[in-house]
């Protein structure tokens, strides 16, 4: 089926990316413990890249040298563009380092998986995670609140997450397979379908306009996933649309697929742990959560944004999003 030149998959799909919560009980195949060796691997590059004093935006991937550790991450870059689409690194001892540290040996871990891009207009390539924004300002981006963070999908190929500290309480990380969300609306809600490749005003995506977007697409036999409602509905309130009530109600079905207990999988990251999870097939959120009196304490975590070297090829009404250009250029960064 054709609609506005988009090809609309009527089918179910069926590979590794289409997962459900279920799948994994009793199953911790998507966490893999840092070994010893792997540590010391990361401490001497870190040991390198300190002595060649580069700055981290310039670092490149031969400064921070790695071993089998390299061979790993190439793994588990195949892992998260043609397998689940997520995983788990347990294990890095941050309490041997200090903030700068840290931030060198995530970043060159980053590195060997893909390329940084900018996290927002200021061109920050190391995002920080944390309770500071006013979550009752519409143009707040949401990981700078503690209010609960509805299921989306960031503007990179590949989101990482590195948890520094937890929350005194909630903070509780949870994954959706947006594959599964598709498989359910094709079974319970196809006269639906097609609204979904019809492109909507976004919000937050590398330009300070709205961009126009469908939520899914399909291309070269995969299907890729663009969502966050809240930057939807600012989206078309900034350009002064409004969205009728299907797409309102093609919304409420997305959402409430995706809020299913049975579609996700849920993870409370503990300090040391890096989260990694592919923007087309994964959907990620957060609980709220509560900080504690202490500010030296206060949940944060470090994100990257990276481009793959092995990324789908993406339709021409689903460009790529890779980042924000930097903060000279006037050229988004795309694919």
């Amino acid at each position: 089926m054709i609609l506005n030149n988009k090809f609309v998959h009527k089918e179910t799909i069926s590979n590794a990316a289409a997962w459900k919560g279920a799948d994994f009980t009793d199953n911790e195949s998507w966490i893999h413990v840092l070994s010893t060796e792997t540590i010391e691997e990361l401490h001497a590059a870190l040991e390198q890249v300190q002595s060649s004093n580069i700055l981290l935006e310039k670092m490149e991937a031969k400064h921070f040298p790695l071993g089998d550790f390299a061979n790993t991450l190439a793994q588990f870059a195949e892992e998260l563009e043609n397998g689940r689409g997520f995983l788990l690194l347990r294990g890095l001892p941050i309490e041997r380092y200090n903030d700068e540290q840290i931030r060198y040996i995530y970043y060159g871990i980053g590195l060997h998986l893909g390329s940084p891009v900018r996290q927002n207009p200021k061109g920050d390539l190391l995002g920080v995670v944390m309770n500071v924004g006013d979550k009752n300002n519409k143009k707040t981006r949401v990981y700078e609140t503690n209010a609960y963070l509805p299921y989306h999908t960031d503007p990179s190929d590949v989101v990482g997450l590195l948890c520094l500290r937890k929350a005194k309480s909630g903070g509780l990380s949870s994954l959706v397979s947006s594959v599964s969300v598709y498989n359910e609306i094709v079974q319970h809600y196809p006269e639906f379908l097609a609204l979904y490749y019809r492109p909507l005003y976004y919000a937050h995506l590398g330009k300070n306009e709205p961009a126009l977007t469908p939520i899914f697409s399909f291309h070269n036999g995969k299907l890729s996933c663009r969502y966050l409602r809240q930057y939807i509905e600012l989206g078309h309130e900034l350009m002064g649309l409004t969205l009728s009530r299907v797409e309102v109600e093609a919304l409420d079905i997305f959402d409430a697929i995706t809020h299913d207990k049975r579609m996700r999988i849920d993870m409370m990251l503990e300090p040391g742990d890096l989260q990694f999870a592919n923007n087309y097939s994964i959907l990620h959120s957060r609980t709220e959560f509560e900080d504690h009196e202490d500010e030296s304490q206060h949940r944060k975590k470090l994100r990257l944004w990276l481009k793959m070297p092995n990324a789908r090829t993406l339709a021409p009404d689903f460009p790529g999003r890779n980042g924000f250009p930097a903060p000279d250029a006037t050229v988004m960064l795309q694919r």
